[in-house]
């Protein structure tokens, strides 16, 4: 059964500001996983605009895994008052595949639910799309 879906998109120029903005709060978002996904590996080492890429459509998975939780708890209370969006990785395994591992509250609140992600970037624009699945 479909729990929830969601779909959000980030202007990548916007987000990658925010990424050097000193003392932003942005850059604690991401797990060490992510931020090494994002800088590459070995010799596919990324530049600060590739990387910027790739940190922005992690973002925007994270809050699309928000939203299909929300829409799927339509018209009830919140499960949680707020949610930490490092609870919420995007891993990739050796192929460059995306997938989501949730992390303290939000782990124990959705469960045995699957996740199902799709990512994308073109241009300025980077974008996720999740289905959240209860078995």
């Amino acid at each position: 059964m479909i729990l929830g879906i969601g779909l959000d998109v980030v202007a990548v120029s916007e987000f990658a500001e925010q990424l050097g903005r000193p003392g932003s709060a942005i850059a604690s978002s991401f797990t060490s996983g992510e931020r090494r996904d994002c800088a590459g590996r070995g010799a596919g080492l990324r530049d600060e605009a590739a990387q910027a890429k790739h940190f922005a459509a992690r973002w925007a998975a994270k809050e699309a895994v928000i939203k299909a939780w929300s829409g799927g708890n339509f018209g009830g209370a919140p499960a949680l008052e707020s949610v930490r969006p490092q609870d919420i990785e995007v891993r990739t395994d050796a192929w460059g595949r995306p997938s989501i591992r949730l992390h303290g509250e939000v782990a124990v609140a959705l469960g045995d639910a699957v996740i199902h992600l799709s990512l994308t970037h073109d241009g300025d624009m980077a974008a996720a799309y999740v289905v959240i699945e209860r078995l």
